[in-house]
């Protein structure tokens, strides 16, 4: 279905735009045929270089693919909006809507603005992230966290087009914060762990006092999942699947939980429970859980988690379109959310996937925060 999609967004591009350019007919064959590759450039990479998931092909390939691709669905989507408003204004002023519908200008500066804008999008997609600090007051938190820090790393996506000096800068801006604790969400990798083995190498330099936690995501399930957590593993990980752990500081507790993803169904692995991870935790805990995805936060609250943190949306990428990605996930994409009696955090996320490294307006982040004893209700 993501080629379909790709593929009518391919076409809508060539007929709205290259065709109605004033090139013979030879240079606006050759643009389609480009304009076709940009879009169904997934499909060659998964069956000549590597997978969806994860295309082996350079970093430099990668990026200039992404800006390609990423220039298309922003020329669509401008297209889209003229042409709406064209129709709109027609049913006014005929002439009026006509001559927004034909303005050659116009698509020329859109295809400008588009191929910019998906330029500054792939170099906001491969940066370091930045350092987000947030506080947050969490009910039942013993008096002995208040002012605990932790970070909180998701969506790493260690991948050709993120390898192991990115992952290095990464960590050391996370070290670099000294956090008592370092939580990640999952998405840690694309690709296997004979081919990611040096770039996610640095993760087993993180330190934290407390430890440093992790759960999957829906990537480590594509390749090798029971070899990724056993990889996890050796670089000095914690992996909670569907279970909890307690931390005890000056003999006061915090419970942190961790589901796996829905995706193990398609692996045969064991699906996301709640239940089973919140079995035996006392009522009366602080409980932080760890889910990659933010779907199913009323439940995790019913639980009796106190605060989720989650990933997976990458923030909706792109400002505007990022409500697309709001729909997909239970009305969460960014930032902080109330769930019943739960607190949200869905991270903007460090990396993402290299088929569509592009970020505009929806920068990525490595969280720092700060626990506050919330006051008695």
């Amino acid at each position: 279905m993501f080629h379909v999609i790709t593929g009518l967004i391919a076409l809508y591009v060539i007929w709205r735009f290259v065709w109605q350019l004033k090139w013979p007919a030879p240079g606006r064959v050759l643009l389609s045929v480009l304009v076709v590759l940009a879009a169904e450039h997934h499909l060659i990479t998964r069956n000549f270089f590597g997978t969806m998931a994860s295309p082996e092909v350079p970093a430099a390939v990668l990026m200039t693919l992404g800006w390609a691709f990423g220039a298309l669905i922003l020329l669509a989507a401008f297209l889209f909006v003229t042409d709406v408003a064209g129709l709109v204004i027609s049913l006014f002023s005929r002439g009026r809507g006509r001559a927004l519908l034909g303005c050659t200008r116009l698509r020329a500066g859109s295809a400008v603005a588009a191929l910019a804008l998906s330029a500054v999008g792939v170099w906001q997609a491969v940066r370091v992230p930045e350092v987000k600090t947030i506080e947050v007051a969490l009910p039942n938190l013993p008096q002995a966290y208040d002012g605990f820090r932790i970070v909180h790393l998701t969506d790493l996506h260690a991948s050709r087009l993120l390898q192991g000096d990115w992952m290095q800068a990464v960590v050391a801006r996370t070290n670099a914060l000294k956090p008592d604790l370092t939580l990640i969400t999952g998405d840690l990798v694309d690709g296997t762990p004979a081919a990611r083995a040096a770039d996610v190498q640095p993760l087993a330099d993180l330190r934290a006092q407390y430890g440093v936690v992790a759960i999957p995501g829906n990537h480590e399930y594509y390749a090798e999942y029971l070899g990724w957590i056993e990889a996890f593993r050796k670089l000095g990980l914690r992996m909670l699947l569907n279970e909890h752990m307690t931390i005890e500081r000056d003999g006061q507790p915090l419970v942190l939980a961790g589901i796996t993803d829905s995706v193990a169904a398609r692996v045969n692995q064991p699906l996301p429970d709640i239940d089973a991870a919140m079995k035996g935790v006392p009522p009366s805990s602080a409980v932080i859980l760890l889910s990659h995805r933010p779907v199913g936060a009323k439940r995790h609250a019913q639980a009796g988690a106190g605060l989720q943190l989650s990933g997976h949306t990458h923030g909706g990428q792109i400002l505007g379109p990022h409500f697309i990605t709001q729909l997909a996930n239970e009305g969460y994409v960014s930032g902080m959310y109330q769930a019943g009696n739960m607190q949200l955090y869905v991270s903007n996320g460090a990396g993402l996937w290299p088929g569509f490294p592009i970020r505009l307006g929806r920068p990525s982040e490595i969280t720092q925060i700060v626990l506050r004893a919330a006051p008695p209700a």
